[in-house]
């Protein structure tokens, strides 16, 4: 009985997710709800048994969030302390002795220290995301994989085919990861450089805003990556290339795929700010080990798969097209599921609509 639980747990159900030719969605918006609601208990079971790879990642960020929530309280406190006289509960007198002594005498060094203490909080909690930020390049391969067949109504053996997926596009991940993990820390050493020497040269503003720009065109082009990467032969270098391509002449299109898919993520945050609750944090992270990251693939791969078939597959011959949706042409005959081989420069980047 338990060996059956386990692969009903890994190996889904056969079949679960398809549809008799009559029932197909008419459009990808129906496709993508259909496919949702077959596959949610899907896209649980795989989170959970990938969330390991992302722990360290949300403990760090945890740290970070907590660090915050501490200097907030005892600058709030401290300040109150120094015009009072009067210590509260949100600081202790080994915390003042503390203050007192890195000269911390009013409330304007408060603020210069809280500031201080933040930019060092936030560099050192950008180092640390690095290793945890570069392990999970395969994992994000192999639950592409899987999202990208639930997304077009095929299906995949959750541990089988992730599996599979992880051997064979483990390289292009952990690369892809590796760039991934060390940008956040570039970006903010940039933006706090360049911001410090704009404030006598205004001049300095428009690299400040040109290393912001790259941080977001790398975000969007991370939409394409891990999809392009196990549905295409291609090397790495045109691998970045041809994403950061679609990322720009789909422009709008992927920053509202971005944005859909960190909306839970903002809603906790706006509690968090205005309310300063632990348990806003507390349901963001639930919400990632549970389903976030599994659920933010099968968007993008949902996305993906659209872009993909208009710019890419509809110009190679012998690659089926608009897999999932109704089609009255459509025969019997199944195409390839394989990898198919892409040229480096084969694509040619889509124009903004």
């Amino acid at each position: 009985m338990f060996g059956r639980m386990m692969n009903s747990f890994y190996y889904g159900k056969s079949g679960k997710g398809d549809f008799k030719k009559e029932d197909l969605p008419e459009n990808r918006w129906q496709l993508f709800w259909e496919m949702l609601r077959v596959r949610i208990s899907g896209l649980c079971r795989l989170n959970l048994m990938t969330v390991l790879a992302w722990l360290p990642t949300i403990i760090v960020i945890a740290r970070l969030f907590l660090s915050i929530i501490s200097i907030t309280v005892v600058s709030g406190a401290y300040t109150e302390y120094l015009a009072t006289g009067v210590i509260s509960e949100g600081i202790s007198e080994t915390q003042i002795a503390a203050l007192q002594e890195a000269g911390v005498n009013d409330a304007v060094s408060m603020s210069a220290y809280t500031s201080e203490f933040l930019m060092v909080t936030v560099s050192q909690t950008l180092l640390y995301l690095i290793p945890c930020i570069l392990i999970t390049g395969p994992i994000q391969a192999g639950v592409a994989h899987i999202t990208r067949n639930w997304a077009r109504d095929e299906h995949a053996f959750i541990w089988s085919d992730f599996k599979d997926a992880v051997k064979e596009n483990w390289k292009q991940g952990l690369g892809v990861s590796a760039i991934t993990s060390v940008l956040p820390l570039l970006i903010y050493t940039g933006y706090q450089t360049y911001g410090q020497m704009g404030v006598n040269n205004k001049f300095f503003i428009l690299p400040q805003m040109l290393v912001i720009t790259l941080g977001l065109v790398w975000a969007l082009a991370l939409t394409f990556m891990y999809p392009m990467m196990v549905c295409y032969d291609v090397k790495f270098g045109a691998l970045i290339k041809n994403s950061i391509m679609m990322a720009i002449g789909r422009l709008p299109q992927t920053a509202v795929m971005r944005l859909a898919t960190l909306l839970p993520s903002l809603v906790c945050l706006v509690i968090f700010y205005f309310t300063s609750s632990i348990y806003a944090l507390l349901a963001w992270g639930a919400y990632y080990i549970i389903l976030g990251f599994t659920f933010a693939r099968f968007v993008f791969a949902s996305y993906t798969n659209g872009v993909f078939d208009r710019f890419i597959n509809a110009h190679m011959e012998g690659v089926e097209i608009n897999r999932g949706l109704a089609d009255p042409e459509d025969d019997d005959d199944e195409e390839d599921e394989g990898n198919v081989n892409l040229p480096d420069d084969s694509v040619t980047p889509p124009t903004a609509e």
